[in-house]
Order: C-alpha cells, then structure tokens, then sequence
C-alpha cells in the first residue's frame, strides 16, 4: 500500500491486516524499483494533495505501470483518473461526512452490498472526466463520481473512505478488492 499522506493510512493497513493480508505502507517517492516482488494488488491511500489543482502525487504514476490490480482512494482515485486522460478538479460541492451513494451497473467493488448505502467522504476535490474504458460504478447527489473502475486495466477508485467505520460497507469493499487480487494471482 502505498501512503500518500492520508489521515486514514493506518485504518486501511489495519482493514487488510484484519482479513489477513500481508501488507506493508510504503512511502509515495519510494523507486517502483524497490517494491516488493510478488505483489497481488496495490492500494493508492488518499491524502491532503490537492489532484484538482496540482495533479501530482508522488510516483504513483510509475506504480500506475505495474501489471497488478490498483485500488484508489480519495487522491488515489483522483490520480488514476488524471493519469489515464480523465480530470479531477475542485468539486462545485466538497463533501465531509455521511453522503448516501448509489451503484451503478455490476462493480468488483460492491459485490454483495446493496445498491444504496452511506459512505464517510472527505474531498475538496473530485473526478469530473472519467478516463476512456472506466465505468462510473457509484454517486451520489453531489459527486457523479463516487467510484469507478477499469477491469481490462485492473483498476478501481473510490472517492469516499471505504477504511472509515462510517462506511457502511467499507470491510466488504476492501475485501472484495482483495478478493478479486486473488483471482488475478492464481
């Protein structure tokens, strides 16, 4: 996983401890060199970078090459996008707190939840472009983009904090990501 300065880091290297998932926190400026080998999937955390004004976030554009399933979340999310030709930028409402999402079509991602329930959100900026080959799979009132993936790709994103106790959902959602690594490894 790797650490982009989020509040949250910890709580999604706890999650994936949790399920029994061999996991380690690397830094965002750590060579793509120095990964690990054998790695499953990789998780992009969010923080406070502002993708919607800067578009930059470390090297997680060179982990962006890597053969592996990828999950964004927050800035992770907003990254992928801009890396693969969407945009992000400052969301016309941030959203802090409890918002209600709703899924749209089939996701990896929100397999066995229900088509609405709350998420913990915490953005000034949002996706605003969805890169070309990802799907729109969640919004809510005010993000049209809550999560979107790309499975000829193996990624996913998240705008809001599936790691967060407020999300109602959010240890199924990782654990289907971890569960979809899996099937990717074997």
């Amino acid at each position: 996983m790797i650490d982009n300065g989020g509040q949250w880091t910890h709580r999604e290297w706890r999650m994936l401890r949790d399920i029994d998932v061999d996991t380690q926190i690397f830094p965002n400026d750590m060579p793509i060199t120095s990964l690990r080998e054998g790695l499953d999937g990789l998780l992009l955390s969010g923080g406070a970078a502002r993708i919607g004004l800067t578009g930059e976030l470390g090297a997680c554009g060179e982990y962006l090459s890597l053969d592996i399933p990828i999950f964004g979340i927050c800035a992770g999310h907003q990254f992928m996008a801009t890396h693969y030709g969407g945009s992000a930028s400052p969301a016309e409402h941030p959203e802090f707190g409890a918002v209600e999402i709703t899924t749209v079509d089939h996701s990896i991602l929100f397999n066995n939840t229900p088509k609405v329930q709350q998420a913990f959100t915490s953005h000034n900026d949002e996706v605003d472009v969805v890169p070309d080959g990802f799907t729109i799979t969640a919004e809510s009132e005010t993000c049209p983009v809550q999560a979107m993936e790309c499975l000829e790709r193996h990624r996913f994103g998240v705008q809001f904090h599936p790691e967060v106790t407020h999300t109602e959902h959010g240890s199924r959602i990782i654990g289907n990501f971890v569960e979809y690594c899996q099937t990717q490894s074997s």
